[in-house]
C-alpha cells in the first residue's frame, strides 16, 4: 500500500465513527436486555435524559434496568412500566419530601400522608426520619380521612372480618377503622377500603418506628376520587402532576375526634 492510499484509509476511518460503532459487537449486558416498550417509555426516556421517541432501544433498555436495579425492582428487566415510574418519582423527592411544605412541621414526629402523590413520610421538625414510600389509599366512596390524627392501637398480625377476612399485616389504626398497614396486592391499581397500604417490608418497618400516639397528618386527594381535573386527566397524570411544582391545593378538614363507637368498630374489624 502507497503512503498516499494509507492516508486516505485512515482519513475514511477516522470520519466514519458511526460505522466504527456499528461494527462493535453489543456487550453481554446489551445482548441480555430485550424488553420491548413499555406503557411508561418516554416519560422514563426524559427522566433519565434518553432520546424521547417513545420507543424501546437496547440504549433504553440498559438505563431502565439500572434504575430498576437501583431501585430495587424485580424483575429488572429493562421495561418501562409504571412501577419504575412510580418508584422513580418517589425516589427523586425523597431528600426532601415536604419541598411544597404541605406537612406541618412540629417538635414531635409526625407521619405525613401525602394523597395527591400518593406517598408517606416521617418527620420530626424538619429531618424525615423515616424516608417517602408508595402508598395506596382509600378508592371512591372510600376515601382515607383528611387532617389530624393519632396512633391509637397497633396490631402486629390482624386480619379484616368486613372484606373477606384480607390480611392487615403491621396494622396502625389512626381513625375508626383505617390504618398503615401492608399489603401484596398492587399499590398502582385501584385503591383500598380507607387504609393506607404500603408494601409489606415497608409496613414493618413503620410499625417499628411508630408508638402509640404519634400524630398522622393526612392531605390531599387520591386521584380518581372526588373532584378531580374535570375528570379528563388519567390518575396516574395527575399523581405526577403532584410530583411537579405545582400539585393540587387545597385545605384539607380536620377530623373529629375519635368516638368509643370509632374504637370498638376498629377492635371489630
Amino acid at each position: 500500500m502507497s503512503l498516499c492510499s494509507a492516508a486516505l484509509a485512515g482519513q475514511l476511518l477516522a470520519a466514519s465513527p458511526a460505522l466504527a460503532q456499528q461494527d462493535r459487537a453489543p456487550s453481554a449486558a446489551e445482548e441480555a436486555c430485550t424488553a420491548g416498550s413499555g406503557a411508561y417509555q418516554w416519560q422514563l426516556e426524559k427522566k433519565l435524559g434518553l432520546k424521547e421517541d417513545g420507543v424501546q432501544t437496547t440504549e433504553d433498555c440498559v438505563a431502565i434496568r439500572k434504575l430498576q436495579q437501583r431501585l430495587g425492582i424485580e424483575p429488572a428487566d429493562g421495561k418501562a412500566d409504571l412501577k419504575t415510574y412510580r418508584l422513580l418519582l418517589v425516589d427523586e423527592v425523597r431528600k426532601n419530601p415536604n419541598a411544597q411544605g404541605r406537612c406541618p412541621v412540629r417538635e414531635y414526629r409526625v407521619t405525613c400522608v401525602d394523597l395527591n402523590r400518593q406517598i408517606l413520610w416521617v418527620q420530626t421538625g424538619k429531618k424525615v426520619v423515616f424516608a417517602p414510600v408508595p402508598i395506596r389509599s382509600g378508592k371512591d366512596g372510600y376515601e382515607t380521612r383528611l387532617g389530624w390524627h393519632k396512633i391509637y392501637l397497633k396490631r402486629e398480625r390482624h386480619f379484616s372480618t368486613i372484606y373477606n377476612n384480607a390480611p392487615m399485616p403491621h396494622s396502625q389504626f389512626f381513625n375508626g377503622g383505617q390504618a398503615f398497614h401492608g399489603t401484596e396486592s398492587d399499590l398502582f391499581k385501584s385503591g383500598s377500603h380507607g387504609c393506607v397500604n404500603m408494601y409489606a417490608n415497608d409496613a414493618k418497618r413503620l410499625y417499628e418506628l411508630l408508638k402509640v400516639g404519634d400524630r398522622v397528618y393526612v392531605w390531599g386527594t387520591k386521584p380518581g376520587t372526588g373532584k378531580r381535573d374535570g375528570g379528563v386527566l388519567p390518575d396516574d397524570v395527575l399523581i405526577a402532576q403532584g410530583f411537579g411544582s405545582d400539585g393540587i391545593t387545597e385545605d384539607p378538614a380536620v377530623d373529629e375526634p375519635l368516638t368509643a363507637h370509632d374504637i370498638a368498630e376498629a377492635v371489630r374489624e
